[in-house]
């Protein structure tokens, strides 16, 4: 019998995907394993694997389509199988998928509205007690927990999805603001519409709070240049090394800081996961170093060059950058002073990195030059209270400053 081919949830979050080509046309045979499609996400490009021989019937969503998590993008037919005739009646499906992602998929969030009549699903004491509280209906809503159980993440994307008026649909463009010239109008890609998204949340919903603070570079950059004496260009360590080392070590020293802000309750990290930003063509994205506190910096170096191609190529996992505890972004490159960047949620810090510049400091009773960069720290003050902060900048700075530190 035919079996359809659902678009799965490539990512935590994930509710839609852009088919970015298909690898087999109509009519070609398939066979379990082998990719069929290259499906952009809103981080990476994914290719989708035929969980099933047989051959490719019709496409339902062509080349630089969008379609939603769960919808119907193709079908598989047996040898010698047809597709039924257009408007026949199909069986309900009971054979499984007929494609997987070619990386660890994450089931679907998004709860749904189950037809009317059909029996609500149960719901835990968690999420029926925050529905109440909201006054919150959940009869026909189906969950994303197993056997569409409702869960605490269903009420909260419930709580939080915009009441789009029926007159105004929110696929439908704006109107273009008067006094506009001349223009492109440039669509929205999966990537920027969800840090769009995120960035609209993060601002509105956590109460950011700012600690700045100057580090001298001497002794960082003498010790930079003993380490990468004599090596070759490719395996060099970068400031954006030390701090990351710096901002790692920081963490290890003050873990009530390696938090994450989770509603009615705070989630004490166990690792210190560094996610780090890497400008690319398509937008920001935050691949993710795990455990880098123990990582020696030759190997985070290495590390993190290596992510950085990656999320360059589109070619991140999900669970590269699904995560992370804490998170630095630097724009010294760019000769950048200084800036404040905003939280990447659920995290509850991130560290703003500037350039180096050469500056007169005060040492003992003279003024002399040296180089320092400015970093700020933003804070979520519902997780992280402002001495905490202060104490994680400090320490950071410590490290910079005294750089054998982040050798030991």
């Amino acid at each position: 019998m035919a079996i359809d081919i659902i678009l799965p949830s490539l990512s935590a979050g994930m509710e839609d995907a852009v088919i970015a080509k298909w690898l087999v046309a109509a009519g070609d045979p398939i066979r379990k394993g082998q990719p069929i499609a290259e499906v952009e996400t809103d981080k990476a490009t994914m290719e989708l694997e035929a969980e099933a021989d047989g051959i490719l019937g019709r496409i339902a969503i062509a080349d630089g389509q969008r379609a939603d998590v769960g919808q119907i993008i193709a079908t598989v037919l047996a040898e010698g199988e047809s597709l039924p005739a257009a408007g026949a009646s199909s069986p309900a499906p009971a054979a499984p998928p007929a494609a997987v992602a070619a990386g660890p998929a994450t089931p679907a969030t998004a709860a749904t509205t189950a037809p009317k009549g059909e029996r609500k699903h149960a719901a835990s004491p968690l999420a029926r007690r925050l529905a109440a509280e909201a006054g919150l209906d959940l009869q026909g809503v189906t969950g994303s927990g197993p056997r569409g159980r409702i869960v605490k993440l269903d009420v909260e994307r419930l709580l939080a999805a915009p009441v789009t008026p029926p007159a105004m649909p929110a696929a439908q463009p704006q109107a273009t603001p008067p006094g506009i010239g001349p223009h492109e109008a440039l669509p929205l890609s999966n990537m920027r519409r969800t840090i769009a998204r995120r960035l609209v949340e993060a601002k509105t919903s956590i109460p950011h709070f700012y600690l700045s603070v100057d580090c001298e570079l001497d002794a960082l950059l003498a010790l930079r240049a003993q380490v990468n004496e004599g090596g070759d260009k490719s395996p060099r360590i970068s400031i954006n090394d030390f701090v990351i080392k710096a901002a790692a070590r920081a963490l290890r020293l003050h873990p009530a800081a390696n938090v994450i802000w989770n509603g009615d309750e705070i989630l004490q990290l166990a690792d210190v996961d560094i996610s780090v930003a890497v400008a690319t063509e398509g937008g920001l994205i935050t691949p993710i170093l795990r455990g880098a506190d123990r990582m020696s910096l030759g190997t985070l170096s290495a590390e993190m060059k290596a992510l950085a191609a990656r999320a360059h190529q589109g070619k991140l996992r999900p669970e590269e950058y699904q995560g992370g505890g804490f998170s630095v972004s630097n724009l010294g490159m760019y000769g950048v002073k200084t800036f404040s960047a905003i939280i990447n949620p659920p995290q509850s810090c991130i560290l703003a990195v500037g350039a180096s510049e050469r500056r007169p400091v005060g040492r003992d009773d003279q003024i002399v030059l040296a180089d320092v960069m400015s970093v700020t720290l933003s804070v979520d003050h519902r997780s992280v209270d402002g001495a905490l902060g202060a104490q994680v900048l400090a320490a950071f700075k410590d490290g910079i400053e005294n750089p054998m530190s982040l050798l030991l």
